[in-house]
């Protein structure tokens, strides 16, 4: 597995399995089968209610603990110091671990610079080995992490073959800061990339699918990814891009199909951020 170093050095694995939309009931066994066919980043949150089954299975798989990094976000309901300080602690509950190696922020609304409080604390505290961001566009990234004592180590963002993020990469580069992308392979955007003339051809040059050419093009470019699914054959498929790496031509070819910069969710949507706060109370 190919890793990206971190600002504070640690190792980071450049693919991992996300389990957004995993049900709690489906979980573990999810993991387990993820675990088995190779992947050791594990990607979920508190808002995704499932962080149990994670635990459950990162205590079965038989890997050491040090050799996964799991990954959880706090939620909005939990923003603000001492709230977000007690998610934390109910998270590595449910995780069954003493500390995570990734800690977001999940979404960029609420008491966020109270949660980054108590996440640096957690940090000094080796309740997490890195801490970070996720779904902060630009000038909101920018405003976060010029204020931040510690600057975010990770932005999470939905980015992938056709939704790209470029135009936020110069301020994530200012802060030392790596991109993780959800919904490598859609997000409303997987039609364009299954289904996607170019990554298709340029996938026979390879021996590789359309969606094994997406994901190369992103850890190509140091971009972390956690494709999810359910099915083993599918987790396996995707697991299986680092034999081979992209042409220049090839990474161009898929640079020209940016469709949809900043991705399919406006985060600064006043109607959005209403019911994302209305939902959540």
């Amino acid at each position: 597995m190919e890793t990206i170093i971190l600002s504070n050095g640690v190792k980071m694995p450049l693919l991992g399995y996300g389990v957004y939309l995993v049900s709690p009931e489906e979980c573990e066994s999810c993991v387990l089968d993820a675990t088995s066919t190779g992947y050791r980043l594990i990607d979920t949150a508190q808002a995704y209610y499932n962080e149990e089954g994670v635990g459950e299975a990162i205590t079965k798989c038989g890997a050491p603990r040090s050799d996964l990094f799991i990954v959880t976000k706090v939620w909005i309901t939990n923003a603000g110091e001492a709230k977000a300080a007690l998610s934390i602690d109910e998270s590595l509950r449910k995780l069954r671990t003493d500390y995570v190696d990734l800690l977001l922020i999940h979404q960029p609304y609420g008491d966020v610079y109270g949660s980054w409080r108590a996440m640096e604390k957690a940090y000094r505290d080796g309740k997490t080995r890195a801490i970070g961001v996720s779904n902060f566009q630009k000038g909101r990234f920018y405003d976060f992490a010029y204020h931040a004592d510690v600057k975010p180590m990770v932005n999470q963002l939905q980015c992938n073959a056709v939704m790209q993020q470029n135009g936020i990469q110069p301020v994530l580069d200012e802060f030392g800061t790596k991109m993780m992308a959800w919904g490598p392979l859609g997000g409303q955007g997987s039609d364009a990339i299954f289904g996607n003339d170019t990554l298709k051809q340029i996938g026979v040059k390879y021996g590789k699918t359309a969606s094994q050419v997406a994901l190369r093009w992103l850890t190509q470019r140091g971009i972390v990814a956690i494709p999810k699914s359910t099915h083993r054959e599918r987790m396996t498929e995707n697991l299986d891009i680092f034999d081979f790496s992209l042409a220049d031509c090839d990474m161009s070819a898929i640079a020209r199909l940016n469709m949809h910069d900043e991705g399919a969710v406006n985060f600064n949507d006043p109607m959005f951020i209403k019911m994302l706060l209305d939902t959540y109370k």
